[in-house]
C-alpha cells in the first residue's frame, strides 16, 4: 500500500521541482504538497485506512490545520474518535490547546510531511501535557531531514508512508 501511495500522492501533482522554502527555514529544489494532494477524497481515504490499519491507539490527533483532515480520515477508517492540537490558545472562549478527549488515552498523532519535525513535536509535547500517551506521529511522506532523529530523543517512533526518496524514484 505505501508505494500504492507514493504513486498516488505523485499522481496529484504532490511533488514539485523548483526552489523553494519550506516551514522549516530550509530551502528546497522540491516541494511537497500533501494538503492539495488530500483534497481528493480517493487518497484521503486510501491515506486515513493505512494509518488506521497500521497502528493501536484510542484517539487519533492532528495538529491544526494540514493534519485534521488526515487526522479525520483515520477516525472514520478506524471508528475511533480524533482530536485537533490548536497551534495557539484563543483567549475567548475554551483556551484549551487540544478539542478533544486525550487524557489518559493511547493517542497517534498524524501529519502530512515531516522535515525537522517541528509542528509535530509541538503537537507531542501538548498531548502530553494534556495526559496523552503518543504511541507514534504517522507521516504521510518523511523528507529525512531529521525528524526521526528528533522524534527518537522524544521516545516516539516516526512512522512515515513513504519518503521523500521514495517519491523522487518513482
Amino acid at each position: 500500500m505505501v508505494k500504492e501511495i507514493a504513486e498516488m500522492l505523485r499522481e496529484h501533482g504532490a511533488l514539485e521541482i523548483g526552489d523553494f522554502v519550506l516551514a522549516s527555514g530550509a530551502r528546497s529544489s522540491y516541494y511537497l504538497d500533501i494538503k492539495t494532494a488530500i483534497t481528493d477524497p480517493a487518497l484521503l481515504r486510501q491515506i486515513g485506512e493505512a494509518f488506521a490499519e497500521g497502528f493501536a491507539f484510542d484517539v487519533v490527533a492532528g495538529v491544526a490545520v494540514g493534519a485534521v483532515p488526515l487526522a479525520v480520515a483515520t477516525s472514520l477508517a478506524s471508528g475511533k474518535p480524533y482530536a485537533i492540537i490548536r497551534k495557539e490558545q484563543k483567549d475567548h472562549g475554551k483556551s484549551d490547546l487540544v478539542i478533544g478527549d486525550v487524557k489518559g488515552k493511547a493517542v497517534l498523532l498524524v501529519e502530512d510531511v515531516t522535515t525537522s519535525g517541528g509542528s509535530a513535536l509541538f503537537g507531542v509535547r501538548v498531548l502530553r501535557d494534556a495526559g496523552a500517551r503518543v504511541v507514534a506521529v504517522a507521516s504521510v511522506v518523511d523528507r529525512e531531514s531529521g525528524a526521526s532523529d528528533a522524534f527518537a530523543h522524544e521516545g516516539v517512533p516516526l512512522v512515515p508512508l513513504t519518503t521523500a526518496s521514495e517519491m523522487m524514484n518513482l
